[in-house]
This record gives structure tokens, sequence and C-alpha cells, in this order.
């Protein structure tokens, strides 16, 4: 099948769905009112509750929740034929991930910005807030391990897309400074920094790539702590560190914004690309010669795909930054399910680039430069062969460096039928790879920190209720996951950890549905949305991570085993407790929300609940 024929239909479906399958899920189902009073305007603390434009709310959750989720899962799925998993991505967000991202945030907004984890102890009973919120940091700790090791490996495989990631956080506090302190405008200024990163991107490539192996003499991975990989991702965790603590209009807002520019301008040229060089799938549409080896499809498929498709984790988004800065209910249709379609038509492109563009040719360095890997004959490597330089081997033998460099020099192809040399067509692709990244690693460190005060004042811990506590452990506990040893040290466990990131990524993927169907149910709301998709997020992962539990104990992986073990036991304990109270739950409104500290310069408050009941 033509890949420009297969990026135009999917396009088209994306739009088609948006303009009639989501507006009746905002209007029938969750009932949307433009008339609703927001947390942002309730709370308005200058801090994390901050009315924001609809297009910069758009910018920052896109770039959270996309990160490197799309390009990574889907790079390593085409392993079993590009067609299940362009499949499972446009219809699983359009049916999905996107029902269940505008629920989450639907009902956080409902609920004063409280997160997904707090509006499960209002909704189902006090003990399914204590478990939600275990669950939310487990999967927490394992995305600021996966994302920390991702960007780590794209600093050290791809030293030219240092400089240009680096330069646009002291760019966003410039910008944040500017829009907030000084009320200027974002878009003109945004464009600026654009500039200002791609040029950083050229002198990166070209000029001054920062490579701790030349600087340090540090190898790729080592069996001890002393490598580039493992000193990148402790430098990203001490950024992550500070970047979670700083007020959300000084970094987050801004960065993301210039971000949300960044990823229209690749994937502008992506297309403009596809439609230049039209290459075909070298990929098998379905893989039947996987090794041994490979996990099966089913359920694999469902857990390695989770961005692009449904992702657990864009309910911590949904629930915990994004409804604290929407201005109107009207804008959550735009932020919650919108946002869900573009990340998977961000996916449907890595499909394309890893399976199509990557038949145009492969590279290695050398002497700072891409030459082209070359067969027996000292022909490059085109086609077919090219594909399976990077997926042709048995699974063991996967690397994350190689499937994100599948996606990149893929890409890069793409970008250099366009004119684009290729050394800059990577740092291009290499550098949007590990910005989104990074939005996804801080942000995710930000969420990881309210649960864990949540976590702390529910148990009765109060050293954790303190912010910088709460951050110092959730930095902690991320690094260790990321530093579990793989099959070439320290920092090289990457594909061991993918497995498990997915399994409990789509776990809490399924519990979310149940929390938002229990909202749904309390408020005589239908749910017939949500009892499929809410039914394969639970048994698939189920499943996944059965068989993964039972890998790890034969391998002797005990801190895996036990991670999964602990996860699976809360997800059921947690559906027995929605299984006990669900009888009684209908038409049942759920515990009110505690009155504010402080009321208003204009008097008291009054929450708005369902699209404008007051509760």
């Amino acid at each position: 099948m033509s890949t420009l024929l297969v990026a135009a239909l999917s396009a088209v479906g994306f739009i088609v769905a948006y303009n009639t399958y989501g507006r009746y899920v905002a209007r029938k189902v969750f009932g949307i009112n433009p008339q609703a009073l927001v947390p942002s305007k309730e709370v308005n603390d200058g801090v994390d509750y901050v009315p924001t434009k609809r297009g910069i709310v758009f910018g920052h959750h896109f770039t959270s929740i996309a990160g490197t989720g799309p390009i990574v899962g889907p790079a390593i799925a085409v392993f079993w034929g590009w067609l299940p998993a362009l499949l499972w991505v446009v219809f699983g967000s359009i049916f999905i991930g996107a029902v269940h991202d505008l629920g989450s945030l639907v009902v956080s907004l409902r609920s004063r910005g409280q997160t997904i984890g707090d509006v499960a102890g209002r909704m189902i009973s006090t003990r399914a807030r204590l478990l939600f919120l275990f669950i939310l940091s487990a999967a927490l700790a394992i995305v600021i391990g996966v994302f920390g090791l991702v960007i780590a490996v794209i600093f050290s495989v791809y030293p030219q897309t240092v400089l240009s990631v680096w330069i646009s956080l002291p760019i966003a506090v410039g910008l944040g400074l500017y829009v907030y302190r000084r009320n200027g405008g974002l878009l003109a200024p945004s464009l600026i920094a654009l500039a200002v990163i791609y040029l950083m991107v050229y002198v990166g490539a070209y000029h001054l790539p920062i490579s701790f192996t030349e600087l340090l003499g540090l190898p790729l991975f080592s069996q001890g702590l002393g490598s580039t990989v493992v000193l990148w991702t402790l430098i990203l965790l001490a950024y992550c560190f500070v970047a979670s603590i700083l007020p959300v209009w000084l970094l987050l807002q801004p960065r993301d914004f210039v971000n949300s520019h960044q990823l229209v301008v690749a994937l502008v040229l992506l297309f403009l690309g596809l439609i230049v060089a039209r290459p075909e799938f070298v990929a098998p549409a379905i893989n039947n010669s996987a090794p041994a080896d490979a996990p099966p499809l089913f359920p694999f498929l469902f857990i390695t795909i989770a961005c692009g498709a449904i992702s657990g984790f864009h309910c911590l988004v949904s629930s915990g930054t994004s409804s604290k800065q929407i201005s109107s209910e009207a804008d959550a249709p735009f932020v919650g399910y919108g946002a869900m379609l573009l990340e998977g038509g961000l996916a449907v492109l890595v499909i394309i680039a890893c399976c199509a563009g990557i038949g145009l040719g492969v590279w290695r360095t050398d002497a700072g430069d891409f030459v082209p890997i070359t067969d027996a004959a000292g022909q490059p490597l085109m086609g077919q062969a090219a594909w399976l330089q990077y997926y042709g081997g048995e699974w063991v033998g996967m690397s994350l460096a190689k499937k994100v460099g599948a996606f990149i020099e893929g890409g890069a192809n793409m970008l250099s039928t366009l004119g684009i040399p290729i050394k800059m067509g990577i740092g291009i692709i290499a550098v949007m790879v590990a910005c989104f990244a990074a939005t996804t690693l801080d942000t995710a460190t930000r969420l990881q920190r309210y649960v864990l005060q949540e976590l702390g004042g529910s148990v009765g811990f109060k050293p954790l209720t303190n912010k910088y506590a709460a951050t110092t452990v959730a930095v902690a506990t991320g690094g260790v996951l990321a530093l579990i040893p793989g099959p070439q040290g320290p920092g090289s466990g990457g594909l061991i950890l993918w497995p498990l990131f997915g399994a409990v990524n789509q776990l809490l993927a399924g519990l979310a549905f149940l929390v938002v169907a229990f909202y749904l149910v309390r408020h005589r709301r239908p749910i017939h949305v949500l009892i499929i998709p809410g039914t394969l997020m639970v048994l698939m992962p189920a499943w996944a991570m059965i068989h993964q539990i039972s890998a790890w104990m034969e391998q002797g992986n005990w801190l895996l085993f036990g991670i999964g073990i602990a996860v699976e036991l809360l997800q059921f304990w947690m559906l027995a407790e929605g299984f006990l109270m669900w009888q009684n739950a209908k038409g049942v409104m759920p515990e009110p929300l505690p009155p504010l500290a402080t009321a208003s310069a204009g008097g008291s408050r009054t929450y708005s609940d369902d699209g404008g009941r007051s509760c």
C-alpha cells in the first residue's frame, strides 16, 4: 500500500473523528458547559492554577503527553509488521485514547483540579484513593526512569542535539518572564525562539557537538557507572528537580508552547518529505518471521504502543496540570480529545519513517559525519536490507538506541528529499525527540511530586508532604529504575523497562476508565462509550504483565518481578473496591469537595460540578 495514501487516510480519519465522535462524547456523554467555573479561575494561585489561553494549554498538554512515547512504542511495535501497529494507532486513538484523555480532563475540571487519584477517593472509596495513588506513583517512577534514559541515549548517540535542547531552557524562562511579568504577547517571541533553536541545531550539527566520549573519554555503556548514558541521566534528573518546583508559567508553559511549534514544523517537513519521496513500505505488513524469543503480538502490541493509541500517563497530565490551566470547559475537547488525535498522527508518521523512510538508507558516524552503511559489495543498504539492519535480529538484541535511531534516520531520509542535508535532518528529528522527552520528563516529575505529597498526607507521613522532599523522592526512585543494568551495563536497560512501563501505563488507563465511569454513573450520565475501551485496558495489560512476571522470575530479575507483583495486586484490589461499590453508585452524588482555604476578594466561591450544578 502507498505510504502517502496511508498518511492521507489517517489524517482524514482523525479530522472526521474529532468533528463527529469527539463532539458526541463531549456534548452527549460529558455535557460540556462553557459557563461552568473552572479550577484555574476558582483557585488561581499563580503557581499551579493559572488561567491560560487555549493554544498555550494545548501546546503544554500535547508536548507533555507526546514525549517519546508515540515514537519509541511504534518504533518497537513495527517489529511485528506495520499493519497491526497502524490499525491500533488509528482506531485506538479515536475510540479509546481520546475518550480516556477527555474523560480524565473533564472529571478533574469538575473536581477543582484534583488528580485522578483524589477523584477516585471521592467517587469510589477512601481505600480506592490510596490504592490508586500507589499505582500512580509506580507508573510515574517508571515514566521518569524510561524517559530520562531515552534522552540520555539520544544525547550520547547524537551529540549534535545537546546544544539546542539545553539552550531552549533559558530561552523559555525569558519568554515566561516576558509574558507573565510584562504582559507581552507569546506568539511572536516563541517563533523567534524557535528560529534560535533551529540555528542551534545547525551549530550543534556542524560546529559544536557536545560528547562526553570526547570530553571525558566515557564509553556509551559500561559495566560500571562510568558511561555517557549514566552521566546524562544524572544531569537530567537534577534538571527535573529544579524544573518541577518552578511555577508553571516560568518554564513549563513557554517551553511547551515553543516545542509545540517545533513539532508542527517537524510534522510538516516530514509530510512534505513523504509527498516528495513517496517511499514504499519495505517492512512486512505482518512479520511472520519474527524470532522465537520475541513476545507474542497479542497482548504485547497493546502495551508496546501506549502513547499514540492510549496511555494511562495522559490521565495524570489531564488531571495533574492541564485541568489547572484551562480557562473554560469549552476548551476541554480541543485539549483532551484533539491532542490525542494529533499524537496518533505523529505515531502514524513514525510507523511510516521506520517501515518506509528507513528503506532510503541507513547511516553510521565517521569522523563526526554521517556516511551510509554498505553491503558486502560496497553498495549502500537500501530497501528491505536497510530495514533488516534495524529489525532483522533477535528480540534480545534490540536496543533503545536502535529503535529511536530507526525513526530519527528514517525521518531524516524523508527530509533529505526536500534538500535538507542528512546531517541537518538527523539533527532536526533528534532534537525534536529529545525536546519532547524532556517535557514529559519534568511534567512527570511534577506530577509525581503531587502524588507523593497526597500519599504522605493520606498515610500521615508529614515529611513527604513537603514539596522538596517529595521531589527528591520522585527523582531518586526514577533514577534507580533508569540505571537498572541491561545487556551492556547500567543505562542499557531501556527495552527491559519498556514492557513494564507499557503494562503499568495501560493498567492505569483501565483504572482511569473505572473512575470516569463512576463519575458518569453518579451523575446519571451514559457510560456506553467506556465499556469496551475500559474492559480492553484492564484485560490486555494484565495478561501482558502476568507474562512478564513469569519471564522476570525465570531471569532472576527480582526488582522488576516485585514491582510487577505489587502492581497486579493493587490493580485487582482496586477493581474489587469498584465492584463492591458499583451497585450503590448510580445517582448517588460523591463526597463534596472541601472548602477553599481562602475566599476570593469578591466573596465566597461556589464550586461547580457536572457542568454547573453546585455540590
